[in-house]
């Protein structure tokens, strides 16, 4: 069963880019955007993240943490954040186990085939561990700016 806006996030432990354990309980008491994305170091996925390091200050200034999550494993992450200076942690998710608790882990078709990947999401996650907002199928163009926004002006 997947999470729903209004609902507690049920707390996960994923490995970070250092190797360490981290909860999502770990953050209570900040703002959490929790963005799941397909892979380090592809063209998409590398204008969100460096948008959200663009845009880190401000997600600081509303109490927001940002997590980055992707299958990719944890030495895949430390190069994708070293690469791109990013100041945010990347979680490893392998076993798509949080990917599908937020049924992001989907059934996609390109050119025709069909396999199974990440669904470019947002989930932004208040203070209590609630679940405030989701994007799903997120564009990357604006995408960091609607979520700022929707802290700013939601929360």
């Amino acid at each position: 069963m997947t999470v729903e806006v209004g609902q507690v996030v049920k707390d996960f432990a994923l490995t970070n880019n250092k190797g360490e354990q981290v909860k999502l309980s770990d953050y209570k008491g900040k703002n959490v955007v929790l963005y799941f994305y397909p892979k380090d170091n592809t063209p998409g996925c590398t204008t969100e993240a460096c948008d959200f390091r663009d845009n880190h200050e401000s997600f600081k200034d509303v109490d927001a943490v940002i997590l980055g999550v992707s299958p990719d494993s944890a030495e895949s992450h430390k190069k994708f954040i070293e690469k791109h200076e990013l100041p945010f942690e990347l979680l490893v998710d392998e076993e798509k186990e949080v990917a599908e608790q937020f049924g992001v882990w989907q059934l996609k078709n390109k050119f025709g085939k069909e396999y199974m990947g990440i669904v470019r999401s947002t989930f932004i996650i208040d203070k209590e561990g609630v679940l405030q907002k989701e994007f799903r199928n997120v564009q990357v163009k604006g995408h960091v700016e609607e979520a700022l926004n929707y802290i700013k002006e939601e929360m």
